[in-house]
């Protein structure tokens, strides 16, 4: 669960050595990508303490499970770290009732409520965002469902989480974000200006294996609805070709039972077995919008081109025509015709793990870095 492969590599400025550093981080109930950031900081940062939602121990590294983790209320009701989401209107009261010690600078890396955390006065505040609540402005359907009564139950109760996460926006002195594609939304939702800073991957860990494939396409993917696997599953099931499918979640039971007999489910694995089959596939499928997407950059750090929906954060990491190609319709044709037409070509291993290589464990830590000295400054 821990940064796939060592870190031991990255070199971190002396300066953090003296900062007394707070984090706050939305829930800790598994190793996702803001999890992935979260623990590179931790290592940059091996004293500070974690301000939480809720902890599930068993679901994190020991990287971050080190650190002093304080949580909120909501830890102490019954089998919360499996119920967390139905509790989001209690959300920000219960993050703003956590008090954080004095500190000079305050890291909170949230996509909901970890902003909202009031820091001592004094502590500078710098958020990594990796998205304003997408519950409360985007994505609405592909969360509640196109239900039009919840949508009129819900509807009161958004609005008020809008104009929570807008007000509590203020309390950030700078934010970083993951992708221009974010950056427009903070711009629009917060009319505040965010610095870029793409997020880490390990292009030490993740690299090529011998040259060619075994002719199976790849998915790697939380298995719930956003992710759009219904139409890559659908598509595939036209095209014939073998898709291998790798992830867990609320969506499995239902995506399985529309697979045909060419697509294999094969549940969680680990950075190994994950990385195996990047060399080993011929591309990596990604049907979803994401707000960056790490699983594309891991794909080309192994040398393996990426077909995307061309909208979102993959459209900075994924260089058209070099590494990947992307359809623009999100439906069962435009796929099917860019599976085909990135069957169709030849591509150049090299080139692709070139573009891979921009996004790498120390160009993060050197990119934030700068950030936070501009926030301390500020």
């Amino acid at each position: 669960m821990e940064i796939a492969g060592t870190t031991a590599g990255v070199r971190f400025p002396d300066s953090w050595s003296k900062l007394r550093v707070v984090f706050a981080h939305d829930w800790l109930t598994g190793m996702r990508g803001g999890e992935k950031v979260l623990e590179l900081l931790c290592r940059g940062f091996p004293q500070a303490p974690i301000y939480t939602l809720v902890h599930n121990r068993t679901a994190i590294s020991e990287t971050i499970n080190s650190h002093p983790v304080v949580t909120s209320w909501l830890q102490r009701l019954p089998n919360i770290t499996q119920h967390y989401r139905n509790f989001l209107p209690l959300f920000p009261s219960a993050i703003e009732r956590l008090r954080p010690p004095e500190a000079d600078l305050l890291i909170s890396t949230s996509h909901c409520v970890a902003k909202g955390l009031r820091p001592w006065p004094g502590t500078k505040h710098l958020c990594y965002c990796f998205t304003p609540m997408r519950y409360a402005w985007t994505f609405y359907e592909e969360y509640f469902g196109p239900n039009p009564l919840k949508k009129a139950i819900i509807s009161p109760m958004l609005a008020s989480l809008r104009r929570w996460d807008r007000r509590s926006s203020s309390r950030v002195d700078q934010f970083v974000t993951l992708s221009r594609h974010v950056q427009k939304r903070i711009k629009e939702f917060y009319n505040r200006d965010a610095e870029v800073v793409y997020p880490p991957v390990n292009t030490d860990f993740f690299t090529p294996g011998p040259p060619g494939d075994e002719g199976f396409d790849l998915i790697v993917s939380a298995l719930v609805p956003y992710k759009r696997l219904d139409l890559a599953i659908r598509a595939y099931a036209r095209l014939g070709y073998p898709l291998k499918i790798v992830g867990t979640g609320t969506e499995f039971g239902s995506l399985g039972k529309q697979a045909g007999a060419n697509i294999e489910f094969l549940g969680w694995l680990s950075d190994e077995g994950i990385r195996d089959l990047y060399r080993r596939c011929r591309c990596l499928v990604f049907p979803g919008e994401e707000d960056f997407g790490i699983v594309p950059v891991e794909a080309q750090a192994c040398g393996k081109p990426v077909v995307a929906f061309g909208r979102g954060g993959v459209t900075e990491s994924v260089l058209e025509g070099v590494s990947g190609i992307f359809f623009h319709e999100q439906n069962d044709n435009a796929l099917m015709a860019a599976v085909e037409a990135c069957a169709g070509r030849k591509w150049d291993s090299v080139a692709i793990r070139k573009q891979a290589e921009t996004f790498g464990l120390q160009q993060f830590i050197d990119r934030i870095d700068r950030c936070i000295r501009e926030c301390l400054k500020s």
